[in-house]
C-alpha cells in the first residue's frame, strides 16, 4: 500500500462530495442497490395493450412492461441490459465516476480514501490489499478505469454493498496455497513506484508490506526478520524481487529454530546475514537467562535476615513449649 499506508490513514470525505452531480449520482446508486432501477424504467403511461385478432376476438391483455411487448414496440424496457453474469456495467461505471479524479481517468489517492471510507475499511488493512489484488492494480492508491471495471466483474459486484459482501470470500480465497503465492508476489510489484521506475522496495515499505501480507498467517520467524531489517538500515538499502520471493520459500522450508538452514544452498546473501544475526541474538538471550535464574534462586540479604529471625523465634517458642513439661 506504500503511500496508502502512510497517507491514507484518516479518510473523512463521503461518497460524491466533490460536486453536486457526483453526490446525486451517489444517492441514486445507493438507493438502487446491487441491481437497482438506475438502468431501467417502467412505461406506465402506455397502460395495457389490447390486440384484436382477425376473427374479431380480443387477445389477453398484456402489460407493456413485459420484455416481449416492449421488444415488439421497439422500445427496450431497460436503458442498458446487464451482462451475462447479471452485473450492470453502467452501475460499475457510475460507481467509478463517483471517485475518479477530475483530471485523470483514474481513482487516485483522495478518491481512494473516500472509496475505502465508504466501504468502511482502513486503506492500510489487509482487505484493501486483497481487493487491489483482485483488481490487479498496478500502483498503490490508484485504480484505473479498466482495473476498476474488470475488477468488479471479476468479483461479481457492481455496488458498494456488493463489494463489501465479497470480502469474506476473497479473504478465504487468499488462504489457498497457490492463491496466497500469487497475492504475495503481486504485493511486491504493487509496492513499487512505477512512475519512478523502481526495481526494489524501500526498506520501510517492505517491512510494512510484509506485516500486511502475512496478516492471516504470520510465520514465527517474521518478527525477528523485520527486527533485523529495522536494526540494520545502513546495510539494507532496498529489498529486491528475488529476496522478497525467496523469503516466502524461507518461511516454508526453514524451521523456527533455523537448524536446517545451510549457507551452501542458493539463498540470498541477506539471509545468511540474518541467520547469523538471529543466532547471536538467541545466544545472548540464553546467556542472560541463567543469570536471571541465579538471581531468582539466590535469596536476598533481607530475605536471609527474615528467615533467621523466624528461625530464632520459632526455636525459642519450641524450647518454651517442650521445656514447660
Amino acid at each position: 500500500m506504500g503511500q496508502c499506508i502512510t497517507k491514507c490513514k484518516n479518510p473523512t470525505s463521503s461518497l460524491g462530495s466533490k460536486s453536486g452531480d457526483k453526490e446525486s449520482g451517489s444517492k441514486s446508486h445507493k438507493k438502487s442497490g446491487c441491481m437497482g432501477s438506475a438502468g431501467g424504467h417502467k412505461e406506465e403511461s402506455c397502460g395495457k395493450l389490447a390486440t384484436e385478432l382477425s376473427n374479431g376476438t380480443k387477445a389477453l391483455e398484456v402489460s407493456v412492461e413485459t420484455p416481449i411487448i416492449s421488444a415488439l414496440m421497439g422500445e427496450p424496457c431497460k436503458e442498458e441490459s446487464p451482462d451475462g453474469d447479471g452485473l450492470s456495467i453502467k452501475h460499475i461505471e457510475e460507481l467509478f465516476s463517483c471517485y475518479k479524479d477530475e483530471q485523470e481517468d483514474a481513482i487516485l489517492e483522495e478518491g481512494m480514501e473516500r472509496f475505502c471510507n465508504d466501504l468502511c475499511v482502513d486503506p492500510a488493512e489487509f482487505r484493501v490489499l486483497v481487493l487491489a489484488w483482485k483488481f490487479q492494480a498496478a500502483t498503490m492508491c490508484k485504480f484505473t478505469r479498466k482495473e476498476f471495471v474488470e475488477g468488479c466483474k471479476a468479483i461479481q459486484a457492481d455496488s458498494l454493498e456488493g463489494i463489501c459482501s465479497r470480502f469474506p470470500s476473497m479473504l478465504l480465497e487468499a488462504q489457498g496455497e497457490e492463491n496466497f503465492k500469487d497475492l504475495y508476489r503481486f504485493t511486491f510489484q504493487f509496492g513499487l513506484d512505477a512512475d519512478e521506475g523502481q526495481r526494489s522496495l524501500q526498506r520501510d515499505i517492505a517491512i510494512a508490506l510484509w506485516h500486511l501480507v502475512f496478516t492471516q498467517d504470520m510465520p514465527s520467524i517474521l518478527e525477528h526478520w523485520l527486527d533485523f531489517l529495522a536494526e540494520n538500515p545502513p546495510g539494507i538499502r532496498g529489498i529486491s524481487r528475488d529476496t522478497w520471493n525467496m523469503f516466502l520459500n524461507f518461511t516454508q522450508a526453514i524451521g523456527p529454530d533455523l537448524s536446517n538452514y545451510s549457507e551452501d544452498e542458493a539463498w540470498p546473501s541477506l539471509f545468511d546475514t540474518f541467520v547469523e544475526w538471529e543466532m547471536e541474538r538467541r545466544k545472548r538471550e540464553e546467556e542472560r537467562s541463567p543469570l536471571a535464574a541465579d538471581r531468582e534462586g539466590t535469596p536476598t540479604e533481607t530475605e536471609c535476615s527474615l528467615s533467621t529471625d523466624r528461625f530464632q523465634t520459632d526455636g525459642g517458642r519450641g524450647s518454651q513449649t517442650w521445656g514447660g513439661h
